[in-house]
């Protein structure tokens, strides 16, 4: 079997879910060439798991101050380039293409006639219908990458043919060392430090793309971004604070690390999953770099782990035997290998599901 897996390159979140993924994949020989939009690729690190990977611009969001751009968003954007790109990317030798919210691969599906799965977190809003959308937000995520077969994941299925997060594994049992992890990239990092310096009592260690050289500012530590660093700090930390994207999220659940979340502004995915986690008691959401909200959070107990099932190794070999079990069916049987803390399981249970 052969794949072309289009990844979309904006979020580091992105990239390891399908790094998770990549990995799975290749454990059953499977030939698979991959594609990345929406970042200059002098910006990619940590890639070896893409083999010879080609990097196209794609679309991407522009932000500022912590929110979404629009004017700088629509500046970016290459209309003809994308076209191009799309029209001469040939599909012609792939048994299976896969679009984790990559433009490019999804239209030249579309173009092609061929069935493209749509594999991310943002496939969920093909079956929820999120209310923090809107009109505007609906239409770009049915137009950005559109798919045959969207195939969503999320932290709880809500009733519908859901999947839990794909999640790597983790080289060494997490522990509790009283840092506090900090990922805010989209936010200024001279705001992040003037907030975390008002808790002189506790150590944070802050990864920011603006670093570019570990860096001391009393209680602290400036990392550059690093998968490798970045995984260490957050298996060991106490807690983590971040905006709402997917995947970090994710892994911090199952290391049961306690979590404090602020959405970027406009940035309606983000929105709807901080709306998410609240309604599941899975983290504690700030609309801004709060130092009130941040007091209180820091005072919290740490929470348990949610428990999610090896999705990678079932939904790669899922694909490779031509995706005969119905979607319900795999989701249904991956769900009830979960394992939720009692609090969450009583919020979800106050929802009216089982």
């Amino acid at each position: 079997m052969k794949i072309l897996f289009g990844i979309q390159g904006t979020g580091n979140g992105h990239i390891s879910r399908c790094r998770t993924l990549a990995k799975a994949l290749k454990k059953l020989g499977v030939d698979v060439d991959y594609i990345l939009s929406g970042r200059d690729p002098k910006d990619y690190f940590d890639m070896d798991s893409f083999g010879n990977y080609r990097a196209f611009r794609g679309v991407t969001f522009a932000t500022l101050n912590g929110k979404i751009n629009f004017r700088k968003t629509v500046q970016r954007i290459r209309a003809f380039r994308l076209i191009k790109d799309v029209r001469e990317l040939d599909l012609s030798k792939y048994d299976c293409i896969i679009s984790d919210f990559e433009p490019v691969s999804a239209w030249a599906a579309h173009y092609q006639h061929r069935e493209c799965l749509g594999i991310s977190n943002q496939a969920v809003c093909q079956y929820l219908k999120p209310k923090e959308y809107g009109l505007i937000a609906n239409v770009i995520m049915k137009y950005y990458a559109p798919v045959t077969l969207p195939i969503g994941l999320h932290w709880f299925h809500f009733g519908h043919k859901l999947l839990p997060p794909m999640i790597d594994s983790f080289p060494i049992s997490p522990t509790e060392d009283g840092n506090i992890v900090v990922y805010l990239p989209f936010e200024e990092l001279n705001e992040i430090i003037g907030l975390l310096k008002s808790f002189p009592s506790h150590n944070f260690i802050c990864f920011h793309p603006y670093v570019k050289q570990i860096e001391q500012e009393g209680n602290i530590i400036l990392q550059p971004l690093s998968r490798d660093s970045f995984t260490q700090a957050l298996i060991s930390c106490s807690g983590i604070i971040s905006n709402t994207g997917f995947a970090l999220i994710s892994e911090a659940l199952v290391l049961g690390k306690k979590i404090l979340t602020k959405p970027v502004s406009g940035q309606f995915e983000q929105i709807y999953n901080a709306q998410c986690l609240q309604t599941l008691d899975m983290a504690t959401v700030m609309e801004n770099l709060n130092s009130i909200k941040l007091k209180y959070w820091l005072d919290l107990p740490f929470p348990k782990p949610v428990v999610y099932p090896d999705v990678a190794t079932e939904l790669a070999n899922w694909i490779v035997a031509g995706k005969k079990e119905p979607l319900l069916s795999l989701s249904k049987r991956l769900w009830c290998q979960t394992i939720f803390p009692e609090n969450v399981k009583q919020r979800i249970k106050s929802l009216g599901y089982v």
